[in-house]
Formats: C-alpha cells, structure tokens, sequence
C-alpha cells in the first residue's frame, strides 16, 4: 500500500528521492529506506528495475527543481502531467487510508509512475500556491542536491544551512590565499 500524504511531505519525498537516485547505481534498499522514511509501508521489495525506473523519473523531476521561474517550473509540470500521468482520481486504496488524489493508473502502479504522479501532483500545488518554483538544485557544485523551498523572505541557494556554511568557509579561505603574496626564497 502507498501511503498518503501532505503536499509538502510528499514535495520533500521527491527531493529526497531525486537525491538518492541520483547515484548511478542506488541500491534498492536505501531507496526504501527512504520510502519508509516518509511513511510508505512494509513490504516495500523494490527490485534494480524498479529503481531504474525510478531513477529515470526522478530525472524529469529534477528538472522542476532546476526551473528558474515560476513559468518554467509550470511548463515543465505540464509537459510531464500530460506526458506521464493519467486522469485525476480519487481512492482510499480500498478503505485502508482516507481518501486522496492519485494521477497514477493505478493503486498499484510501477513504482516509477507512482514517483512521477504523486510528485508532480504535489509540486502542481505548490507552484500553485507560492506562484514560484517549489524548489531549487544546490548551488555548490559539489552537492547539486534537489531541496524544497519554504516561507518567505530571500531565496535559498544551498540545500541546507550546514551546505551554505562550507560554501561560505571555502570561498573565504579562497579569497584569503589568493591574497597572500607567496614566498620569495
């Protein structure tokens, strides 16, 4: 069974998961891991299959992520909603969860159309609601995480606090050896 979800716990599944699939080889137990991590239930047996599959979808995902505009992000949904998703509907997955929007096929889709529909639908609302793109890909080059944005005020740029310290901390350290004349033996 696939769980349901908030919007913004299941727009923080998708970074997470685009993150995690990102390697070229994710092992399928750290992916489920994951899906545990926010809230899908036991068994989740997926295969190398299921992750490549995943994999390929958290692909097109990232490129909401990478959306400058809220204009990108929306012709980017779109394309995506129409390209890979099926008819809005709602289900309760037979009465063991409370009823809920689905854009997959099926309640028991391929785990790759059941990413790219629940996510899409997810990032749908919040462009929606915030009229900007629902998140952004990490401005260290060595880090490209996908990473939702939240409330107002400025724009983040790094993935998390702890990223854009390190960020902070290099080009400072940078800019200070650049400065010091070297040493004339």
């Amino acid at each position: 069974m696939r769980s349901s979800n908030t919007v913004l716990t299941t727009a923080r599944r998708t970074a997470t998961l685009i993150n995690a699939l990102a390697d070229e080889s994710p092992d399928p137990t750290d992916v489920a891991d994951v899906l545990r991590a926010y809230g899908e239930t036991d068994p989740i047996d997926l295969t190398t299959r299921d992750v490549a599959g995943m994999r390929a979808a958290a692909a097109l995902l990232r490129q909401v992520f990478a959306a400058e505009h809220a204009d990108d992000a929306a012709a980017t949904l779109n394309r995506l909603l129409q390209d890979h998703t099926g008819p809005l509907r709602l289900t309760s997955h037979d009465g063991s969860t409370p009823w809920h929007p689905h854009l997959d096929h099926d309640d028991n889709a391929p785990w790759d159309e059941w990413l790219l529909a629940s996510s899409c639908m997810a990032l749908t609302v919040l462009v929606w609601d915030r009229q900007r793109p629902p998140g952004r890909i990490c401005a260290s080059p060595s880090r490209q995480n996908a990473f939702i944005t939240q409330g107002s005020g400025p724009e983040r740029r790094y993935c998390s606090r702890r990223c854009a310290t390190r960020e902070r901390v290099a080009a400072h350290r940078r800019s200070h050896s650049a400065e010091e004349p070297s040493e004339i033996k």
